[in-house]
């Protein structure tokens, strides 16, 4: 399959790249470093999202090219007359936001590169692989069928910025030898000063962020004798800090560094209802509880959303954890209350059904 990406992607002279909302590190750095690669091919790129690049991955090559959605005339004349569309880090039309129906309607061949579970059909090509540390990774591989030697800086740093978010700085346990090989090959032909990247995505915030940081913190429960940690963003967090709900990325990860916790789940209050974030270590695999609401993602990263008030999210994905994670019996736990012993019987009653 991969033989038929590039060869597609040769012939076109048309691409247009999309990927998902509140894009991260390894959804802009595989879009800019795609983009990027084919311009070095002579190819006309455009690359459209509906939420804008945040804040500490602006400075990449090339991010200034990335373009807002909105449905203008010239944005859907591209996509339609595009000879390539693709779609990066997500594999379902709803996470790709306003610009998705124009991704899937159009005529050109769309390509998935992706490493998420459970994609949808509506795709012509793919190359996906779910225990690829990102789609970094799966990129790097495309871009070894074609040409290596067209990496240079432009294309090598974004590249390596997602490889590095996407594995929690190459610490998750994504991470292989073979990864570890591309990423000296992008070191040697981007020349790149690693400390320097690392500093630009991780070491610039700014005090609005935190302001929320010490907000969000200070909300952190354990659940289940400290196997489960869990913070909370409420929109008056948000309000009083001034901080955009961008700079919560990463914040899941200071629950899930206390020692003895095996999840995390952040939850971030909106107007219609309340986004869940899982992240887990090892074998505890998050994406099943993640779909149980709707959601998805990777075993060990995933995310959901309910509809209705934060603490009835709440109240639901901690009772249904047992449900999903190996953890102590309702009788030997005394986390759970009345309601959420309740809700938490019914789902194993209809497991048992």
């Amino acid at each position: 399959m991969s033989e038929a990406i590039v060869s597609a992607l040769r012939k076109a002279r048309r691409i247009v790249i999309s990927t998902h909302t509140r894009p991260d590190g390894d959804a802009i750095g595989s879009q800019l470093a795609l983009g990027n690669y084919l311009k070095r091919q002579g190819k006309e790129v455009m690359m459209l999202n509906q939420d804008p690049s945040p804040y500490n991955l602006e400075w990449m090559p090339g991010a200034d090219h990335i373009e807002l959605y909105d449905g203008s005339l010239r944005q859907v004349e591209f996509i339609a007359h595009a000879d390539v569309a693709m779609i990066l880090d997500t594999n379902v039309q709803e996470r790709l936001g306003t610009v998705g129906k124009q991704m899937r309607d159009t005529t050109a061949t769309k390509i998935l590169v992706d490493h998420h579970t459970d994609a949808e059909n509506w795709f012509d090509l793919t190359w996906k692989r779910e225990s690829a540390s990102s789609t970094a990774e799966l990129l790097f591989e495309l871009f070894e069928q074609w040409d290596l030697d067209v990496i240079d800086y432009d294309v090598a740093a974004p590249l390596y910025v997602a490889m590095m978010t996407d594995t929690g700085s190459f610490r998750f346990s994504n991470v292989t030898a073979t990864l570890h090989r591309m990423v000296a090959e992008l070191l040697d032909r981007g020349h790149i000063d690693t400390s320097v990247l690392h500093a630009e995505v991780y070491d610039k915030k700014s005090i609005e962020g935190i302001k929320l940081l010490s907000s969000v913190l200070s909300s952190i429960e354990l659940h289940y004798d400290g196997r489960i940690g869990t913070v909370v963003v409420t929109r008056r967090m948000l309000s009083d800090s001034r901080a955009s709900v961008e700079e919560t990325d990463g914040f899941v990860n200071q629950v899930l560094s206390i020692e003895g916790v095996l999840v995390a789940l952040i939850f971030t209050e909106t107007e219609r209802g309340t986004k869940i974030s899982f992240r887990s270590k090892g074998e505890n695999h998050v994406h099943k509880w993640a779909q149980s609401y709707g959601g998805g993602g990777h075993r060990n990263a995933s995310g959901a959303f309910i509809v209705g008030t934060l603490d009835n999210a709440f109240r639901k994905a901690i009772a249904s954890a047992p449900h999903f994670i190996d953890l102590p019996t309702l009788e030997t736990s005394s986390e759970l209350s009345d309601e959420d012993a309740a809700y938490l019987n019914s789902l194993m009653n209809s497991q048992n059904n």
